[in-house]
């Protein structure tokens, strides 16, 4: 069981990291008005420390407006089956995402960890243990695509800011108001790609993870449109929250060199 507590990282943001080292994944929980929503959800197995983290933020038997993923990989997609079921609600994803929700293996959408070697170690495995692990985590049935140009589910003041590349159909979250910016995989605040670095939490903008990305080039891509957004706060799938005057150019400058 993880023990760390919600951070409030803005007004009506609060940040909560779930897991430790390498497997160590943030999620958001966002008010918006009276209601408030679930950005990500962590790895499988979560769902209950999630509604009652939810309950000691926003009181019993509180439930999101909605459940919203940056994208489906299983550190951010996990307990999503779980909440939903528990909350009785759909969970929202950008269109593009939509074939992953099945959970099953599609060429065109590897990246080089399903190329390298969970292709291959499923190929080894028996049908029936295949079908039966894709079941657990399959979110065809509570997925629901959102036209991400016309605003975000259950947040009306956020916009929805595709960012393709870790994944087809990644998104990013931003409130312009007092630009808070939610990344997802999409940039991250420690660097994943370093052992050394994750293993120490050194803070910094970093990438996405190599590893796990689809496309590396519509990834830089993506990274420069969010630097753009000159954020004041950047809320990142992994890593600590950065905030303060010089979260935008320490972006725009990793930007600069990224995309190189």
């Amino acid at each position: 069981m993880n023990d760390s507590k919600p951070k409030a990282i803005a007004t009506g943001v609060y940040c909560l990291e779930i897991g430790k080292g390498i497997r160590a994944s943030n999620i958001y929980f966002v008010q918006s008005g009276p209601s408030w929503v679930l950005i990500d959800t962590a790895w499988p197995k979560y769902g209950q420390l999630i509604k009652g983290t939810a309950e000691s933020l926003f009181g019993a038997n509180t439930r999101p407006a909605s459940i919203l993923l940056t994208h489906i990989h299983p550190d951010h997609s996990g307990s999503a089956l779980e909440l939903a079921r528990l909350w009785n609600l759909p969970v929202y994803v950008h269109p593009d995402e939509m074939p992953l929700a099945a959970e099953k293996l599609i060429p065109e959408y590897f990246n080089p960890l399903d190329r390298w070697l969970i292709a291959p170690l499923m190929g080894l495995m028996p049908r029936r243990v295949v079908e039966s692990k894709q079941s657990e985590a399959r979110l065809a049935d509570v997925a629901r695509a959102f036209d991400p140009s016309a605003g975000v589910p259950g947040l009306p003041d956020w916009e929805c800011v595709p960012t393709p590349g870790h994944t087809p159909g990644h998104v990013a979250f931003f409130r312009k108001s007092d630009r808070v910016l939610i990344t997802g995989d999409a940039l991250l605040t420690v660097n994943i790609n370093s052992l050394w670095d994750l293993l120490l939490k050194k803070q910094r903008v970093s990438g996405p993870p190599y590893i796990s990305t689809w496309d590396w080039q519509a990834a830089k891509k993506s990274v420069a449109a969010l630097a753009r957004l000159d954020p004041n706060v950047l809320a990142c799938g992994h890593g600590m929250p950065m905030t303060g005057t010089r979260t935008a150019h320490d972006l725009r400058a990793f930007s600069d060199h990224f995309a190189t």
